[in-house]
């Protein structure tokens, strides 16, 4: 598992891409990814599953933690490049109606 970020400052997105399982192992790495970017520079998240293998119930929470993080109710994120699996998953978790699902 690896979770790499990277801010493209000119757009003021960060972009966290996860590679091999999205679970409780990932927390400290996905929580870093967020926290030790200047919040200031950033107006858009964007999260990239699109090499991520599994995903669970914890990887739920931590995307909702980042939402909160990110400014909650006016938070602007985008998940990106979801397996039908996970849309699913979304969809089934209301997740829907949090997120911008691609």
């Amino acid at each position: 598992m690896a979770i790499q970020s990277n801010v493209s400052s000119d757009e003021g997105i960060l972009t966290i891409t996860i590679d091999g399982r999205f679970d409780a192992t990932s927390l400290d790495d996905f929580r870093r990814s967020y926290e030790d970017v200047d919040s200031d520079l950033i107006n858009q998240y964007h999260v990239d599953l699109k090499d991520t293998v599994h995903l669970d119930s914890s990887a739920l929470g931590m995307l909702l933690v980042l939402r909160d993080f990110a400014g909650g109710d006016q938070a602007n994120i985008t998940i990106k490049n979801c397996s039908p699996e996970v849309k699913k998953i979304f969809a089934i978790s209301s997740f829907t109606q949090l997120f911008d699902i691609q």
